[in-house]
């Protein structure tokens, strides 16, 4: 893995920063580059510190540090990282406008496949004497089953750029910058997964409303003039694991959609279906008018760093992936097997 090429990837792109409302900030640093900078934060992040992407990204996280901030908390954050293990401490942090307040922080490593981290992997929450509003109620357990959460998916994206494209590093830098937009569909999942803690439907989420979101961001930032964008989304509960890899799947579906199918044509349809199957489980269609895959290409291909997350996503889903060159463009169709009663 290139951690610094990945590193520089999620630095460089600032594009998803304002589509995250996740109420707890989130952020990935690098100890293989000098004194272990940040690499990204989240929206969260910005604004409670006040610190904006530019001014954050590049710096140890120290800098939010000030006068009295309890140097045994350093000491023990310190040895965390030092020695690759998980720390959770309190510890008073300083917002830009110099204002104090208390930070529950959760430090992880993400393991490289050489066993040594490859990122840092940080949770920052407030807290305050009394937290306004169902969103911020957000007890430890949240915070902890969010960090393994987090660890888990992000060592399965990483994982996927492993790999670099054989012989073209300069696609393969183009694969890595993704990494931004792959990181922001997991915030989007995670969004669903608290909303779903306040309806009290903890592990069972409705996929319609969180592709709908995600097939959102992507057209907002990816779509171009003379492109239409449809999607027809109907409810279906989910588990939040399935849940996750679909979104990713989807995610890295139209990405490819919008970037590849129109190189060509100055007008094209991409359209969304999400169905909910009457024999039980979920047809998710991605139908495009464009160019279509020439002959000669496969997809999913492990030739690609998309190609490998979508591969190791679908190992987990039990689900069957069709891909169908028409007589215009491509039909992409994954079927997934759901109990509804389980």
């Amino acid at each position: 893995m290139n951690e610094q090429r990945i590193a520089d990837a999620v630095q460089a792109s600032e594009a998803f920063a304002g589509f995250s409302r996740l109420s707890i900030a989130m952020v990935l640093s690098d100890p293989n580059q000098p004194d272990n900078p940040l690499v990204y934060v989240n929206d969260a992040f910005t604004r409670m510190t006040g610190y904006s992407f530019a001014e954050a990204v590049g710096q140890n996280c120290r800098f939010l540090q000030g006068e009295e901030t309890d140097k045994r908390a350093v000491d023990q954050l310190r040895a965390a990282i030092d020695d690759g293990y998980e720390v959770s401490i309190d510890i008073l942090n300083y917002r830009r406008n110099g204002t104090p307040f208390m930070n529950r922080l959760l430090v992880a490593p993400i393991f490289g496949e050489d066993g040594k981290p490859a990122f840092f992997f940080g949770m920052q929450k407030e807290l305050t004497e009394k937290d306004d509003g169902v969103e911020h109620r957000i007890s430890n357990a949240d915070l902890t089953q969010l960090q393994t959460l987090v660890k888990r998916d992000l060592a399965t994206i990483l994982n996927s750029l492993s790999e670099p494209a054989a012989g073209n590093y300069t696609r393969s830098v183009r694969e890595s910058n993704a990494l931004p937009r792959r990181l922001e569909t997991l915030q989007l999942v995670y969004e669903e997964m608290h909303h779903a803690a306040d309806r009290n439907t903890r592990n069972r989420f409705d996929l319609g409303t969180l592709l709908g979101r995600v097939a959102g961001a992507i057209a907002h930032e990816e779509g171009r003039a003379g492109l239409r964008f449809v999607q027809m989304v109907e409810s279906a509960e989910m588990k939040l694991d399935q849940s996750i890899r679909i979104a990713l799947i989807v995610s890295e579906t139209l990405h490819n959609t919008f970037n590849h199918a129109f190189v060509m044509q100055d007008e094209g349809r991409i359209e969304l279906r999400v169905t909910r199957l009457s024999s039980g489980g979920v047809r998710i269609l991605i139908s495009d008018d464009g160019e279509g895959l020439p002959a000669n290409i496969e997809w999913p291909s492990a030739k690609y760093i998309g190609g490998r997350l979508v591969q190791n996503l679908l190992e987990g889903l039990d689900a069957t992936l069709n891909v169908v060159r028409g007589a215009a463009g491509t039909v992409i169709l994954l079927d997934v097997p759901v109990d509804f009663e389980d």
